[in-house]
């Protein structure tokens, strides 16, 4: 890509006000249309939301996108509609154990609703504050109950089963890290305590060693800042295998969307960090030896997006899908969402955005020279998802960011009539990290408290 650096955050103003307006009426839109007896709405085909079985990992996003709206704009309504889903349909997801997405669904939720109360933006109640509390406390723990065991500690295990280890995942692991803040842990066969601050390091640090590469010689296609989707390990002795992918094209080329989590995961644990008294992490390796670790993932993961990604900073959905080739110097252009080869995946770009920014602003409170590369690729990105044809301005599209991809392995997304390609579509997460993205530069613009997840524990 190439970074803008004449962009500053004050020239996104005007773009970030539109975005606002035309989200509140997407949002009201599915509330008035979209039938939730069929399930989370997931993805849209031809702009209308619709579900599809996989895991129920949405829905937090659904509700969580009104409160960010209610954050941003602090229009009542969209508080309420929030707060009452919320409550009414998101206790299935605090006890679910089937899934590895709590960081996804509760802390947009539960934890988004904490912060604002903590914020002093919506009225103090002790029983509602326990309420969230408790859930997400629950949250955390059942979380990190899907552990798989390794010699060098474990992982929070997918959906596939104890032998996988997603990338995504380092994005959920917020749930054991406020869990772990509000004085929660897990209580395990004949009361033994399990501690979720060390799950989420160890978490992190398998994700580091396995889902990302270093260019250090692991196999033919090390490269620095690559990510596999899966990594694979044989649960008799705890031993990696192999890499592998469920929505990329191969183990051996990134998924544009799982190296975007790792680029905002790593991010957020870094700020999170250095939050932690120090004496706290010694049993865990110590502060210097996590955040060089977590350091050395989030930069590489950085580095490999802005090199890997068109003149816009918009990612096609894998860096290896087999007929990019075809569309000749790609990288060298602005990225195109009607071509007839590869589709473009906009909701990585929205998840990668934030977490280019937030790595910017944790290297410059580091003094670290390359702070500011990071965050003008940041605001680069989100300049260009502001902006045609990123943006949804059709009325009767209930999406907000369009030209997004759910599945393209699957073929699950859908291709309009005369093309090869899916395009035009959006997606739950898109929407909603777009809106998250949309609210940390809003917040830093307007003088209010720095946005982190865990902003309403601390």
């Amino acid at each position: 890509m190439i970074i803008n650096e004449q962009l500053t955050i004050s020239s996104l103003n005007e773009k970030l006000d539109n975005l606002w307006e035309l989200s509140g009426q997407k949002i009201l839109k599915i509330k008035e249309e979209y039938d939730h007896s069929q399930g989370s709405p997931v993805f849209t085909m031809q702009g209308k939301y619709t579900t599809r079985g996989w895991t129920e990992w949405t829905q937090g996003f659904e509700f969580g996108s009104a409160i960010l709206q209610f954050d941003a704009t602090g229009k009542e309504e969209f508080l309420e509609l929030g707060r009452t889903a919320t409550v009414e349909k998101m206790a299935p997801h605090v006890g679910h154990f089937g899934v590895h997405d709590h960081g996804f669904n509760n802390v947009s939720t539960y934890g988004n609703l904490l912060r604002l109360m903590h914020e002093g933006r919506i009225p103090f109640d002790q029983w509602e504050k326990n309420f969230y509390e408790l859930a997400l406390k629950l949250s955390g723990a059942v979380q990190a109950k899907r552990w798989t065991v390794i010699p060098e500690g474990g992982y929070i295990h997918s959906f596939n089963g104890p032998h996988s280890l997603f990338v995504d995942t380092i994005r959920t692991v917020r749930a054991l890290v406020v869990s772990h803040e509000l004085g929660y842990a897990i209580w395990d066969e004949q009361d033994r305590k399990i501690d979720l601050l060390e799950r989420a390091i160890q978490h992190g640090f398998a994700t580091a060693k396995y889902a990302v590469y270093y260019g250090e010689g692991r196999d033919s296609y090390d490269e620095w800042g690559r990510t596999a989707h899966e990594s694979v390990f044989n649960t008799n002795n705890g031993h990696f295998r192999c890499p592998n992918s469920q929505q990329g094209y191969t183990g051996f080329t990134t998924w544009t969307r799982g190296l975007a989590w790792a680029i905002t995961g790593f991010a957020e644990q870094l700020e999170y960090l250095d939050t932690v008294p120090q004496d706290l992490l010694t049993p865990y390796g110590g502060y210097d030896a996590i955040q060089k670790t977590y350091l050395k993932a989030a930069k590489a993961t950085c580095d490999f997006f802005i090199a890997n990604t068109p003149t816009d900073g918009i990612p096609y959905w894998d860096t290896g899908a087999p007929k990019l080739h075809l569309l000749g110097d790609y990288l060298n252009r602005v990225s195109d969402p009607y071509n007839e080869y590869e589709p473009i995946d906009s909701s990585a770009a929205a998840i990668a955005a934030q977490g280019l920014l937030r790595l910017g602003v944790y290297l410059k409170e580091k003094q670290d020279p390359d702070h500011h590369k990071y965050w003008q690729s940041g605001l680069t990105v989100t300049a260009n998802l502001l902006g045609d044809p990123y943006i949804s301005r059709d009325s009767n599209h209930q999406g907000l960011l369009l030209h997004t991809i759910y599945h393209q392995p699957n073929g699950w997304d859908n291709v309009p009539k005369g093309s090869n390609i899916p395009f035009g579509e959006s997606c739950m997460w898109g929407d909603y990290h777009l809106r998250e993205l949309a609210l940390y530069v809003s917040r830093m613009l307007n003088g209010s408290p720095y946005y982190t997840f865990f902003g309403g524990i601390k």
